[in-house]
């Protein structure tokens, strides 16, 4: 059993704890923009290619004082680094976190390298190479008060990044928050699903791989773990051709986007081409004025601009207003969920929310509101 920690969004470590016990996880624990958790290695590739909320899984490797630049020196030494990295591969070190003595991520960085190259120099005669951009092997150093915990990132680019996505609006909403979004809207893939200023896609394309059963990662070029001298990959190739067969050829109910902008739809469709299910969402280009129920009862979701996107000629107050509008007239018997950074747009809306939830969209605090379209 090793020791785990999947880095997540502010806010949604309750949520990333639920699906990293449904996935099999064990121990698992709630931190701050994290959860630790334990399991084997089929666990750790298993959450990389399923969870949809974390960014990173992160595998501890020791713990140990930091409280100045020797000890952390030190402390690094002290871990085996021959069984993780061998000079021929190339490295990188990410630091988080910080104390009185080491606070600054940069020199944090350096000397975490130096004492992993000086040790490998002395064993093997030679070091890894760093690469900033695309490093074999990502080392994570996480400074908590007079600690240091030492990781290796599993994740390689993080796992918001699912591989589908080419074609990006103007203020695109990462893949993991929209997966967290549509949780907490508790959508259900028997229900309709509607997102009537859907930008380049994201919500009905993290809707329809939900409901068809698509694991978010089958899509990447690869994770950080293929890399490392333990890869298993038979348990790996086992996993994908497990994940591949358990996908669903057909939903149970209707995946609509749509956006008044043709560029912002089009690129839609180009993501939704990437990702296999273009057939199974409706994307059109339609004003908001114009957005109907296709049903009598399902799960509206959206995230309208806070301020900067729509261009300064226009009201956004208005816009708000008419998104109310649109909710109170055109569907009845369906709940609704806004999005939004702005709380005086969001009075605009004009109707009476059931709950309000504090989300953040980046370091953006947020509030997602639930309307009971009775």
């Amino acid at each position: 059993m090793s020791e785990y920690f999947a880095t997540v969004a502010r806010g949604l470590e309750a949520l990333a704890a639920q699906e990293l016990t449904e996935l099999g996880a064990q121990d698992v624990a709630q931190g701050f923009c994290g959860v630790s958790f334990q399991g084997d290695r089929e666990l750790l590739y298993r959450v990389n290619l399923w969870a949809r909320l974390p960014f990173r899984v992160l595998v501890k490797l020791g713990e140990f004082p930091s409280n100045d630049d020797r000890e952390l020196y030190e402390g690094v030494q002290q871990i085996d680094w021959g069984e993780y990295l061998t000079p021929e591969l190339t490295m990188a070190v990410t630091v988080t976190g910080k104390n009185e003595q080491l606070n600054h991520s940069h020199f944090t960085a350096v000397q975490v390298k130096r004492a992993i190259t000086k040790q490998q120099t002395e064993k093997f005669g030679e070091r890894s190479n760093v690469d900033i951009q695309d490093p074999q092997v990502r080392i994570n150093a996480h400074i908590d008060k007079d600690i240091c915990i030492v990781s290796l990132d599993s994740s390689g680019s993080s796992l918001h990044r699912r591989g589908y996505r080419s074609a990006v609006g103007d203020a695109p909403l990462k893949e993991s928050l929209a997966a967290a979004l549509m949780k907490m809207s508790g959508w259900t893939p028997d229900l309709a699903f509607v997102d009537p200023l859907c930008g380049s896609g994201t919500l009905p394309l993290e809707a329809a791989m939900q409901a068809l059963n698509i694991a978010p990662g089958i899509f990447r070029n690869g994770f950080g773990f293929e890399n490392w001298l333990d890869f298993d990959p038979e348990l790996f190739d086992r996993l994908i051709k497990s994940a591949e067969t358990g996908e669903k050829q057909d939903l149970q109910a209707t995946i609509i986007g749509s956006d008044r902008n043709f560029d912002i739809i089009e690129q839609a469709r180009a993501n939704a081409r990437s990702s296999g299910v273009e057939r199974y969402i409706q994307f059109s280009q339609l004003d908001l004025a114009d957005v109907e129920a296709p049903s009598d009862r399902g799960i509206l979701l959206c995230n309208p601009p806070y301020g900067e996107r729509l261009g300064r000629d226009e009201d956004l107050g208005a816009f708000y207003k008419l998104l109310g509008d649109v909710l109170k007239n055109r569907f009845k018997g369906w709940t609704a969920f806004v999005l939004s950074g702005n709380k005086e747009l969001a009075k605009s809306i004009g109707l009476k929310s059931a709950q309000r939830t504090t989300v953040y969209n980046g370091t953006l605090p947020c509030q997602l509101m639930k309307y009971e379209m009775y």
